[in-house]
């Protein structure tokens, strides 16, 4: 739990003072008085001025951050000041100043993959397990063991999967897009080259949720099927399997790896009742039997089986690693891919095609990055590079209160000639105020359904 408490908060220090890094940086070169840089809202606990009299602070809620410029519109302003207020400054020059926050996360992001990309780490080869019978990677031809290799958006022009993460997010891109994805596939060897397509345009849904995920049918990394940890008074544990058992053939059907060993305990169900299972697995060299009875489990509106099992099968891994100039060419198109992305999702939320419940809070945030860190510095860095580019694009939304909003109030005087009245920016920044807290609550809402198991 400390860990990721401190994890969160690197995280949000890390972006948030780059994002008003990148405010104050434009603010000076467009000749802006800075009054103050702060770190957090509400009382100032520390502070520090420089020699240009800019307050750098520390205050007591530090849930994002602010650069205070001299400005008219918030008090008096001595005469030999003025030509450094934000409000004298040309159109041009506030849009600048403004756009150069999320600016500032975005290239944040592109150096943190490309940083990543350069790093390099292990990841899981791209062998998939049993897909789930009559789901679309079934359907597709895709069997246990057979290794990802390619990928097309047409089935002509292929790109290399490096890793089971990369096809993931070739998938997620299809599924959002709602397009067919074709795949170059193999045996675990790379023999047998065959291209498949998978008809992640038929979804009814764009969300890379676990409903969209059952429908996909993926059998997950491919394992071989040994038990690991065995949870003790569970149908497994009684029946007398132990860990390092090889489980060979289940009800007379050969076990091909962990996955279809999974989902045929989960169909272990007939009228409500649990079926018991003939299992046959090796043990130190020896083949023993067992029987073992399951427990139903109700999940949602299903009646599931569970033997209280896990595995422990060896996972192939690939070291991914990209040369310094491929990792930034990696970091750019990834930003922008993700970029895009996160657009699309939010608009999709907004016309209903898409659920609220893609929104995560700070409780997500803080298990994501603990998680990340716990896997190495690559992974840690492609987190916050992840949440760079959510940070920006979600400031770049026309909301009043956030930086979108003030470039739309700039549009409007570009276009009519004139400012937003101060009425109507007052009334907007109520409706901003009511929207921003909206959409916190409901982050908040899910990431406390998610902790109790309730998404």
């Amino acid at each position: 739990m400390l860990s990721q408490f401190l994890y969160y908060f690197l995280t949000i220090g890390v972006l948030i003072v780059i994002h008003e890094w990148g405010h104050y940086r434009a603010a000076l070169a467009c000749g802006v008085k800075v009054l103050r840089f702060s770190f957090g809202f509400g009382r100032v606990l520390m502070r520090r001025r420089n020699r240009d009299g800019t307050e750098f602070a520390f205050s007591a809620i530090p849930f994002g951050g602010y650069v205070l410029m001299l400005n008219e519109r918030d008090g008096d302003v001595p005469d030999h000041l003025r030509a450094q207020s934000f409000n004298r400054k040309t159109l041009w020059q506030r849009a600048f100043i403004t756009v150069a926050g999320p600016a500032a996360n975005l290239v944040l992001a592109v150096l943190l993959f490309a940083a990543a990309g350069w790093i390099g780490r292990d990841e899981a080869k791209a062998v998939l397990g049993t897909p789930l019978a009559g789901s679309l990677a079934d359907r597709a031809g895709l069997r246990a063991g057979d290794w990802v290799q390619a990928w097309s958006t047409d089935g002509q022009e292929w790109e290399d999967v490096r890793s089971m993460p990369d096809f993931g997010w070739q998938l997620a891109q299809a599924v959002a897009d709602k397009r067919p994805l074709f795949l170059g596939v193999s045996n675990a060897q790379g023999h047998g080259r065959r291209n498949l397509r998978i008809d992640t345009d038929t979804l009814a849904s764009r969300d890379f949720d676990e409903r969209t995920m059952r429908q996909l049918g993926l059998g997950g990394v491919f394992s071989e099927p040994v038990l690991g940890p065995v949870t003790q008074g569970e149908a497994a544990d009684a029946a007398g399997l132990h860990p390092g058992d090889r489980l060979l053939r289940i009800d007379g059907e050969a076990v091909p790896d962990a996955s279809w060993v999974v989902q045929r305990v989960r169909r272990a169900v007939v009228d409500g009742r649990p079926q018991v299972l003939h299992v046959v697995a090796q043990r130190d060299g020896q083949v023993i039997e067992r029987e073992v009875t399951p427990r139903i489990e109700v999940v949602g509106d299903e009646r599931i089986a569970r033997i209280g099992a896990y595995f422990a099968g060896k996972v192939d891994t690939v070291t991914v690693h990209y040369s310094p100039f491929e990792s930034v060419r990696q970091g750019l198109t990834r930003t922008w891919e993700l970029g895009a992305l996160t657009v699309k999702t939010l608009g999709r939320m907004l016309v209903g095609e898409a659920s609220v419940k893609n929104l995560s809070g700070p409780i997500t945030i803080a298990k994501a990055a603990d998680q990340s860190a716990s896997l190495g510095l690559s992974a840690f860095l492609s987190f916050l590079a992840a949440v760079s580019v959510s940070l920006g694009v979600l400031n770049l939304l026309p909301l009043p209160m956030l930086d979108g909003g003030h470039l739309m109030y700039y549009l409007f005087e570009g276009l009519s000639g004139r400012p937003v009245s101060e009425w109507w920016l007052k009334q907007l920044q109520r409706a901003g105020i009511a929207v921003v807290a909206l959409m916190m609550s409901l982050a908040l809402f899910n990431d406390l359904t998610r902790s109790l198991g309730l998404h």
